[in-house]
């Protein structure tokens, strides 16, 4: 197949063309390279996708698929007004964050969608949900019949830009101190494998499949996720829990970004990691044991350092300020 990635030189694109030039694809990567460059074997057109159609100017010829990875709206559309016409199949990577309701668990994709964002409305990380219903949107509409929106979960794996997954294996490998968890027990948490996405993806696109579909991981329970990072670490450190109240008041925040704890989100989100994934599998999508993802992020987060600054999860100066505190009593 002749596909072009809309990206290609970071974490999931980058995966998504490693993948297709493994398997004998003809790829092509358009990309500015300020994450880096593309795998080797791909071509790469060098190419800012904010100057608008312009951009585009130095595609030739039909593709078999195009893979986008957009979170900004009107990038994308200018993408579809240029390619769409050209391209036998189009994916779309979209979010199980532009569902409007993240409350119950086992919800599958009839479920209802945020408001998409307004045309000449910024996109920014506040309203990620909204910009990706945007996308969805414009996709439908200039690749009916051929588009594949895929609303993946937390991508997870090796080389994951965010911290969010490693950040317990690796804290929990980083030293023997006592670790800060949340006291969320057996709620549910969620990871798909970056590799796994990747394959899927390619997948619909070898085999044309179309309609939105969640892609997301198994849905295990936190204390499993710190039960195996121990194990895959081999460590003896031990557990402090922290009432969910307690943590809010001390200013720690949820899921993702600094002084964070990942995979512990807000309240009304008992759904937001448990989403039906059965449409996907039962069309073709397989994922590796969560197991087996914890122990390569571990691995990963070993060569990046596990003393270097994260983007998310707590530094270790707050975690010890909170730890003593909750000995000296209250919080649990």
């Amino acid at each position: 197949m002749r596909i072009l990635i809309l990206g290609g030189t970071a974490f999931l694109s980058k995966e998504i063309a490693r993948q297709a030039v493994a398997g004998g694809h003809d790829v092509t990567c358009l990309a500015r390279g300020v994450s880096g460059e593309p795998p080797q074997g791909a071509s790469w057109v060098r190419a800012d996708r904010s100057a608008g159609r312009a951009a585009y100017s130095g595609l030739t010829g039909e593709w078999d698929a195009v893979i986008d990875v957009a979170r900004d709206p009107q990038p994308a559309r200018n993408a579809l007004a240029v390619l769409a016409g050209r391209a036998g199949h189009w994916t779309f990577v979209s979010s199980c964050s532009a569902y409007a309701d993240h409350s119950v668990p086992g919800a599958a994709e009839d479920a209802s969608l945020l408001p998409a964002l307004a045309p000449g409305t910024p996109s920014t990380p506040e309203n990620y949900g909204e910009s990706k219903v945007a996308i969805e949107e414009a996709t439908l509409e200039a690749a009916a019949g051929k588009a594949h929106l895929c609303r993946a979960g937390l991508v997870a794996g090796p080389g994951d830009p965010t911290d969010r997954y490693g950040y317990w294996p690796a804290r929990i490998a980083r030293n023997s101190r006592p670790v800060l968890v949340p006291d969320i027990g057996y709620h549910p948490t969620e990871g798909i494998d970056v590799r796994d996405l990747a394959a899927w993806l390619l997948l619909g696109a070898e085999r044309g499949i179309t309609g939105a579909l969640n892609a997301s991981g198994y849905a295990v329970p936190f204390t499993d996720v710190i039960d195996a990072s121990r194990e895959v670490s081999a460590s003896n450190s031990t557990t402090v829990t922290a009432a969910e109240e307690w943590l809010v008041d001390q200013r720690v925040n949820y899921w993702s970004g600094p002084e964070s704890l990942p995979l512990w989100l807000p309240p009304g989100h008992d759904g937001f990691m448990a989403r039906s994934n059965r449409a996907a599998r039962a069309a073709g999508m397989v994922l590796r044991p969560w197991q087996e993802t914890l122990a390569d992020t571990l691995r990963d987060e070993r060569v990046r350092g596990l003393d270097r600054p994260r983007k998310a999860g707590l530094s270790p100066s707050t975690e010890r300020r909170l730890v003593e505190m909750l000995h000296r009593g209250g919080g649990t």
